[in-house]
């Protein structure tokens, strides 16, 4: 079963999957995910720019928005550096709809955990799913 995803879709799954996974990635399979102190700036005073000055903002809009800026994310694996990957948002919209199908309806149908979200992750940054 292939699932045809917007770019606006896959873009919120992500970000779903950031705020409910990255924690349960990087402590659970040694990975960091790193980007530029600049790129991190620069992503916060233009989401605020386009959201506005009040809006409460959480640490995953600003990965999205570095994503959206044009820049990418970095996945470093302490265990195997050789397996460091970088995405853009290009990738977000191509590669969230590699997730397996059971995990991404679950997240489409809001029933996902940290297990759908580390699905989504991965498929993301790797392609399939390699870890757990």
């Amino acid at each position: 079963m292939k699932i045809e995803l917007t770019p606006t879709e896959a873009e919120n799954l992500f970000h779903d999957a950031l705020s409910n996974s990255l924690g349960y990635i990087e402590a659970g399979y040694s990975l960091e995910l790193t980007y530029t102190k600049a790129d991190y700036n620069t992503a916060k005073s233009n989401f605020k720019a386009h959201e506005g000055p009040n809006i409460a903002i959480c640490h995953e809009d600003i990965l999205m928005q570095i994503l959206k800026d044009g820049n990418s994310l970095k996945i470093i694996d302490y265990e195997d550096e050789t397996n460091t990957r970088s995405i853009t948002i290009e990738d977000v919209h191509k590669k969230v709809a590699l997730t397996p199908a059971n995990h991404l309806l679950d997240a489409i149908n809001e029933n996902g955990d940290a297990i759908t979200g580390d699905c989504i992750l991965q498929s993301v940054f790797f392609g399939e799913i390699i870890y757990g």
